[in-house]
């Protein structure tokens, strides 16, 4: 990332709007998709990244202790997405299941994707949808976030043994499904 995280970490610390939005114009986007995968609602995912962002501006004294605010940010989507979720469980105890909404997920377009064939990108698009939701899911984060494997770790809680071990399952079945040879070393 082209922006030094600690120094608009300092920034808000400082009380600058203009450093809390760059941080959200950096981390949206990211968040979003991350927050949308795990509460399948548009709207859901937008009110939680936002409302993370208003409690990091309400919390600013704090924000320099902060370590890694990237792993920081993804624990409080995700802490937020299942607090979310458990609101929504207990009160599907009592409601109908005739509501049940599902959403495809929606593609980015990066310089990347623009490179390679619109026919390939939709197999790529459907072999990653087949991998197991935990795979994808680190798959996702490490590929299309550009997190590390030891944030990725952090963020959802597990080994950077099992990241590292879901990766090469997620490559494995993407390269299969796409009909590409792996080579061995």
């Amino acid at each position: 990332m082209t922006v030094n995280l600690r120094t608009i970490q300092n920034r808000i610390f400082n009380n600058e709007e203009a450093a809390l939005a760059e941080l959200y114009q950096a981390f949206y986007g990211k968040l979003h998709q991350f927050a949308k995968a795990l509460v399948h609602s548009n709207e859901v995912a937008e009110e939680i990244v936002e409302d993370v962002f208003v409690k990091l501006w309400c919390n600013r004294t704090n924000i320099t202790t902060i370590d890694n605010i990237t792993v920081y940010l993804y624990v409080a989507v995700k802490n937020s997405c299942l607090n979310f979720i458990s609101r929504r469980a207990k009160d599907m105890i009592s409601a109908p299941f005739d509501f049940l909404d599902i959403e495809l997920n929606e593609e980015t377009d990066t310089p990347d994707d623009i490179l390679i064939t619109a026919e390939m990108m939709q197999h790529m698009h459907k072999a990653i949808e087949a991998l197991p939701p935990r795979c994808k899911m680190i798959f996702k984060l490490v590929r299309e976030d550009g997190l590390k494997y030891k944030e990725v770790a952090q963020i959802l809680n597990i080994s950077v043994n099992t990241i590292d071990v879901q990766m090469a399952i997620a490559i494995k079945r993407i390269c299969s499904a796409l009909g590409i040879e792996r080579k061995v070393k």
